[in-house]
């Protein structure tokens, strides 16, 4: 099942999640089912997270063009708050976020359009992701925003208990005067 999210573009999908006696089967990615809300590329790459403290938080990341790309984000272990900012010029929703909480229980995903910064906060111990991007990653292309930015006026759900020094440095928006990106 697929739900609109309240920024244009952003989906939430929900896996159907078979199981018996053996275990489970669950499809993370099926080209046919998700051209119909948007994901028309191939997949380029896919990356899996580990992050082993509860209160982590991871992000929030983004590349500019001509390297922007869709995300697709799965939770496999664990249990995040995962979060996208609309980061597109002159789009009505600029600097808008929403989260949703994703986990292997709930066998959900977030579908995250080109021009959206991504990011998470890990809510129990041992958390790994599964990401597809339509896009390699490309360093000369990447960007992000802090994620302590009271601008962006992002309700935690808990304290932060880590941050990697990179996703720490990058600068308030004031700082940058960020207009966003162009797509």
């Amino acid at each position: 099942m697929v739900t609109d999210l309240p920024l244009s573009g952003l989906k939430l999908i929900e896996r159907q999640y078979l199981s018996d006696s053996r275990g489970f089967f669950s499809r993370i990615f099926c080209a046919e089912e998700l051209a119909i809300v948007g994901w028309i590329k191939s997949i380029a790459q896919i990356n899996h997270t580990y992050t082993a403290k509860r209160g982590t938080v991871r992000g929030l990341h983004f590349q500019h063009q001509p390297h922007a790309e869709m995300k697709l984000v799965s939770c496999v272990c664990g249990e995040v708050w995962d979060i996208a900012i609309d980061v597109r010029a002159n789009s009505p929703t600029f600097l808008q976020w929403h989260a949703e909480i994703l986990s292997a229980d709930n066998q959900k995903a977030l579908l995250i359009p080109e021009g959206f910064a991504h990011g998470f906060q890990t809510l129990t111990d041992n958390v790994e992701l599964l990401y597809c991007h339509s896009a390699p990653y490309i360093a000369a292309a990447e960007a992000g925003l802090n994620p302590k930015d009271e601008n962006l006026a992002i309700t935690w759900l808990m304290n932060i208990t880590e941050i990697s020094e990179r996703d720490n440095s990058h600068p308030f928006l004031i700082e940058t005067k960020f207009t966003g990106v162009s797509l």
